[in-house]
């Protein structure tokens, strides 16, 4: 689908980006993401920080029952994912931080 798109082709999630700085400029920034393979998207990645994550979520009205729960790299990371629809685009909310593993109780095990 990325094949001779313009810029028009992803001005939705460009304007949605904009609207989101104007009106939560105060929360905490994301990796911002716009692709010519999904041109209807616009992704907010954080990583190492779900506190910035949940702002968000509750900034964009993504009921926490609506969010995804998965681990990857061998059980090492949390990852968060919700979406919604906001301002035309769908807004698709990541993120990602380390499992800390509990500490050993006595020592060496």
């Amino acid at each position: 689908m990325s094949e001779n798109l313009t810029l028009d082709d992803v001005a939705v999630p460009l304007r949605t980006l904009r609207l989101l700085a104007a009106d939560f400029g105060h929360l905490p920034a994301p990796d911002v993401r716009v692709s010519t393979i999904y041109p209807e998207r616009l992704e907010l990645t954080f990583y190492d920080d779900l506190p910035g994550f949940e702002t968000w979520r509750e900034a964009l009205g993504i009921a926490s029952d609506a969010v995804t729960y998965r681990e990857q790299g061998d059980g090492r990371t949390h990852v968060l994912r919700g979406s919604v629809d906001h301002a035309g685009a769908v807004v698709l909310l990541t993120g990602y931080a380390d499992i800390v593993a509990p500490a050993l109780v006595g020592g060496a095990a």
